[in-house]
């Protein structure tokens, strides 16, 4: 156990001092500021050119009635379009455009005709058509005698509360699948991502002293067991150091970016949300009451249960994918294209899980959702994504134990390899190859 600690130690200090780690660790966050100072400019961008828009409506369609934007106007004119446009060179406008009178009241569909030099941008195109809709649906309220309070009326939001069979099944939370699904697939994220760079990180750290034949001095005195799960353990304690610091500092670091250049979140969702192709815009209250609500039921979930378990298959899940990388570093010899072909088997399953995480997150309880969860090459990216699903207390226990018992049959495997693999040199390893080396003895 002296030695495992010693290993362990090794692995941390050596990495933990290095420059590059530091380097990394603290530009990581800095490239977060640059990266919200730059958008918080090009949300906070306004266009300073002027543009001017002569209107043709013949038909008083729009009774002479449009609102006006920042740096945008609009000219009602008397002139007719074809004088307009022999003329327009001369004129101080940006573009025509020419409202044609409705023939047909109840029709659904109307067609507007804008004439300029240039192709209308997507902001200023999405802007003049929710500004003739608007007025259009003025003009046919008025030529139909329609009731106005009656027509608002049948503008209805539906919002669904879950609620229990029995009273008391539920903390009272009014939680929705979105919120649900945002939580998950950031926890499903984060495995999928940590499962690919440190499990990268020690198949690196064993090839490098492989081929720089440090593991000939090391294994005179260590067993090479002890030696592969030191160097799993020290490489996670060194992910864990960088994404511990990374949360303390990247929301610190936005923090103070955002009072020193003076950006406001809410602001900034809102702009997006105004934006072509976004969301419905929605008011600042009904934002900041959308916020509060979010907020709310974040903090009303069963956090006491999610992160315990986040963290189980958190470990269980690097431990298994961390020794098979392992096993690989050591079966590659001097030429390091090797490890390509030999890694396929290890992240194929990887993806795979990828993409059912995000089926796993629409229907949490479907059983590709639930088999996915308790398989262990899955579950540690699938069942993250599903815990804030409160899924049944079965399938998380038989989850667990499935892949506890699978991340020491795994190291254990992992570890025959590595004992035959880390001394052999000069010999092009395959698959097949590993495979013999499970029953070599000694």
């Amino acid at each position: 156990m002296n030695k495992l600690w010693l290993i362990i130690k090794r692995e941390y200090l050596t990495r933990v001092k290095r420059r590059s780690f530091i380097i990394a660790t603290l530009l990581t966050p800095l490239a977060f500021a640059i990266f919200f100072i730059v958008v918080g400019f090009i949300f906070q961008y306004e266009s300073d050119e002027v543009r001017r828009i002569a209107v043709i409506d013949k038909g008083n369609v729009l009774q002479k009635s449009i609102k006006d934007e920042t740096n945008l106007y609009f000219k009602f004119v008397d002139t007719d379009l074809e004088t307009l446009r022999s003329s327009f060179d001369e004129l101080d406008y940006n573009g025509i455009l020419v409202i044609p009178p409705i023939n047909e009241i109840l029709s659904k569909s109307h067609t507007v005709y804008y004439y300029s030099n240039q192709s209308p941008s997507l902001d200023l195109e999405s802007l003049i058509k929710s500004r003739i809709r608007e007025r259009i649906r003025n003009y046919k309220i008025e030529a139909l005698q329609l009731d106005r309070r009656q027509l608002d009326a049948l503008a209805t939001t539906i919002e669904l509360d879950p609620e229990p069979i029995v009273k008391g099944n539920q903390d009272g939370s009014k939680m929705t699948g979105a919120i649900a699904a945002g939580i998950g697939g950031l926890m499903g994220m984060i495995m999928y991502i940590v499962v690919f760079i440190y499990g990268m990180m020690v198949m690196r750290s064993v090839m490098e002293e492989k081929t720089n034949r440090i593991v000939e001095v090391m294994i005179s005195s260590v067993r090479p067991f002890q030696m592969m799960l030191g160097k799993i353990v020290g490489v996670g304690a060194v992910g864990l150091t960088q994404v511990a610091i990374w949360a303390i500092l990247i929301p610190a670091v936005i923090f103070v970016t955002s009072l020193v250049f003076g950006f406001d979140a809410n602001t900034q969702m809102e702009m997006a949300q105004n934006t072509p192709g976004g969301a419905a815009a929605m008011n600042p209250d009904e934002a900041e009451a959308m916020a509060i609500q979010i907020i709310h039921e974040i903090k009303n979930l069963n956090w006491w249960s999610i992160i315990p378990l986040f963290i189980f298959y958190f470990i269980g899940g690097y431990f298994m994918y961390a020794s098979l990388f392992a096993a690989v570093g050591s079966a590659v010899g001097d030429d390091l294209g090797e490890s390509q072909s030999l890694t396929i088997p290890i992240t194929i399953p990887v993806v795979i899980a990828f993409y059912i995480m995000i089926v796993a997150i629409e229907s949490p309880t479907s059983n590709l959702a639930t088999w996915s969860s308790i398989f262990p090459l899955f579950s540690p990216i699938v069942m993250p994504a599903r815990l804030a699903f409160s899924p049944p207390l079965w399938e998380v226990a038989v989850s667990m134990l499935v892949l506890a018992t699978s991340s020491i049959f795994f190291v254990w495997l992992a570890g025959r390899i590595y004992r035959v693999g880390i001394l052999m040199y000069g010999k092009k390893t395959s698959i097949k190859e590993l495979g013999k080396w499970l029953f070599y003895r000694g």
